[in-house]
């Protein structure tokens, strides 16, 4: 009988695999090496390839791709994929492109494999890969290069995700959690260089795929962008590090031709989109500099990406294209959360970085239409564009008060409505009667709303009073609650046109009586005198029912309660009529 301290047969057969398996990768690996050391046959290259592709426990394929990685960078570092040469060494390297190629196939699929290693180590090799071939085809052709043809792979893996290789895995078509959060911290949020160009490829790829996960993936990325460069100082990390090279000042002749960096980059494809983004130099920018700035289409590659106007416009392409993207996905649940996340960052992530940022009105605009959560988050942008960017909208107080219904107040988004509508009626041009429709329609709507959402009308209708006397009748008005005898029309759409002006707020004096403290001593602050300077709604904006009970339960008493009480009224205040029922049931 066999000891019990040694392992069962079938892990001592598992061990006994791998071993083997990491000494035959090993034994492949030294012999490439060393041909490609002595220009000898590469032949073992397909051996190791096949290898990795055929196996199926995690640490025998980590094993191998890192063998691989390392195979391919003594290549590549070789020269072994440098244009030139006779038709015998373009048949060797059309050969190496190819074994290279499905080995990138290969770890693009492992971006979405079930082990986590896996997943991060493809990304790792991927990007380590794009700076190798990137730096050998700075030497060969004598002048900065990222190898744009191995990063299309990359962004391509990114936007759909296709499935691992390794034991037939099924996939989700959605990026993982980790693979973003590596991405974003290692490479796209760090080096302009990836940045650009995969905002460029994302843009222009996202255009011909039909694939609905795609432009969730390709926002995922999006949204997560932590930092971009504002001034062109701030362009100086680079992934390729030959790219940090300062470029050739751009050729000012009207004839100059536009040379591109990268061979294997289409000119025309490239050059027609940066046609669209180049800014028009106004009045002021012709008054203080006499030369003309040079045109976008006309910069080069290594130009562009030293070009803090370049880095502008494919962060709005980018952005154009996804949008209209988002809105034609036939799923509505997931097209709202979708929308939601996109206008989360419009007003401070994505509007101050675009080239012009109008161009997203007719986006901003129906998702206005939208309505709901959407709608409110979209209010903001497009306030935006009306303040900073002068765009023209004469409905935008008419769709914000289709905002206004029960809905509104017992939504999640109620803190961040009123936070933005109290911008939004900040202005003391704004005509009286647009002012009274929202406070008034607030107040009606405040009769079925929640005491967390009662005490952020009170101060925000304070507040409106104080910014405009011309309202005051509505709280010195005889109050009715006779909504026969209530000249306010709630079903006018039209916020000037519902004689709100001519009514009074009875609604929100009738919380005088509510059942909470807090609510009924809040509505008497109508009933002072208005010397007090305006309310700050950020104290009132994260109220809950828990918060009130808090404030409630801690709050001081002054007169301590009655903790017994007179029975010789009676219960009801009843002093011994005869025939009192109720009388006679307490007698005991």
């Amino acid at each position: 009988m066999a000891p019990s301290s040694l392992p069962p047969p079938a892990k001592k057969r598992k061990i006994q695999k791998h071993s083997d398996f990491v000494e035959s990768v090993k034994a492949i690996e030294d012999q490439i090496v060393a041909a490609a050391t002595a220009n000898g046959s590469l032949n073992p290259l397909a051996d190791l390839l096949e290898l990795a592709l055929e196996a199926k426990d995690a640490q025998d394929v980590s094993k191998a791709i890192y063998s691989l990685y390392r195979v391919f960078v003594v290549v590549v570092s070789g020269g072994k994929l440098n244009s030139g040469g006779d038709e015998a060494a373009k048949i060797v390297r059309a050969w190496i492109w190819e074994r290279l190629n499905v080995y990138v196939d290969f770890l693009c699929g492992l971006l979405k494999d079930e082990e986590k290693t896996l997943r991060i180590s493809a990304l790792q090799i991927l990007f380590s890969l794009q700076k190798h071939l990137s730096t050998a085809a700075t030497a060969s052709e004598g002048q900065p290069q990222f190898h744009i043809n191995h990063f299309r792979k990359i962004v391509s893996a990114v936007l759909l995700c296709p499935p691992s290789s390794r034991l037939a895995q099924s996939s989700t078509g959605f990026l993982d959690a980790d693979v973003l959060h590596s991405f974003h911290e290692t490479w796209f949020s760090v080096h302009d260089d990836v940045r650009w160009f995969f905002l460029r490829e994302a843009g222009t790829m996202l255009s011909s795929l039909t694939a609905e996960f795609a432009p969730q993936n390709l926002l995922s990325v999006l949204e997560g962008l932590a930092t971009f460069p504002t001034e062109k100082a701030e362009i100086n990390a680079w992934w390729v590090t030959e790219l940090a090279a300062k470029p050739p000042k751009p050729k000012s002749s009207k004839n100059a031709e536009s040379d591109d960096d990268d061979e294997d980059e289409p000119l025309e494809q490239d050059d027609d989109w940066r046609k669209f983004f180049d800014e028009d130099s106004s009045a002021k920018e012709k008054l203080s500099t006499k030369k003309s700035a040079t045109r976008l289409h006309k910069l080069s590659t290594h130009q562009s990406l030293h070009s803090l106007q370049s880095h502008r416009a494919v962060f709005t392409r980018a952005w154009l294209t996804l949008l209209p993207r988002l809105s034609a996905i036939h799923d509505k649940m997931a097209k709202k959360g979708l929308l939601q996340r996109a206008l989360n960052v419009m007003h401070r992530g994505v509007m101050p970085h675009l080239s012009r940022p109008v161009l997203i009105m007719d986006w901003v605009g129906g998702s206005v239409d939208y309505g709901g959560t959407v709608g409110l988050l979209a209010l903001n942008a497009l306030f935006m564009l009306m303040k900073d960017y002068n765009l023209d909208y004469p409905s935008f107080y008419t769709k914000l008060y289709a905002f206004l219904d029960r809905d509104v107040l017992h939504s999640k988004h109620r803190a961040r409505f009123f936070r933005l509508t109290e911008l939004f009626l900040s202005s003391t041009h704004l005509p009286a009667a647009l002012v009274a429709s929202f406070i008034k329609r607030l107040a009606r709507l405040s009769l079925a709303a929640p005491p967390a959402a009662i005490v952020l009308i009170l101060p925000f209708t304070y507040n409106a009073l104080k910014r405009h006397p011309a309202l005051m009748p509505m709280i010195h008005r005889h109050a009715d609650a006779d909504s026969t005898t209530d000249v306010f029309d709630a079903a006018e759409p039209n916020p000037n046109l519902t004689h709100a002006i001519d009514s009074s707020l009875w609604e929100l004096s009738s919380h005088r009586s509510h059942w909470l403290a807090g609510v009924s001593t809040m509505s008497r602050i109508l009933e002072e005198a208005f010397t007090k300077q305006s309310y700050a709604m950020e104290d009132f904006l994260d109220h809950t029912y828990g918060t009130l009970f808090d404030a409630d339960a801690n709050r001081k008493i002054k007169k301590e309660p009655p903790v017994a009480m007179d029975m010789t009224k009676g219960l009801f205040g009843n002093e011994g009529v005869e025939g009192d029922v109720v009388s006679e049931l307490w007698s005991f």
